[in-house]
């Protein structure tokens, strides 16, 4: 499966949302996980982005459902970035 960084930044209406409810960010995992995106590791970060999660997609399409999904509610915008693992990244390069 392919595998995607997304990058994550709180809206204010987010950061008051964890501010009263931690346990939403476990919440939205599982909503995640449930339309079929694997996620593989998520941190917390500070600075200019509020959380780093790798998570693995069937598609780009399924991918970017998920970060509309996401974005919709007005608690989050994201960036979105695929990974491509080194060896395929090179043997892409040599051919």
């Amino acid at each position: 499966m392919p595998t995607y960084v997304v990058l994550t930044t709180l809206t204010d209406e987010g950061r008051k949302t964890l501010l009263h409810n931690p346990g939403r960010i476990r919440e939205v995992n599982k909503e995640i996980e449930a339309q079929g995106i694997a996620l593989k590791a998520q941190y917390a970060l500070l600075g200019q982005f509020d959380f780093l999660n790798i998570l693995e997609a069937d598609s780009n399409e399924a991918i970017t459902r998920m970060a509309v999904q996401l974005g919709s509610r007005g608690t989050v915008s994201t960036l979105t970035l695929p990974a491509i693992p080194t060896d395929e990244f090179i043997a892409g390069l040599e051919k």
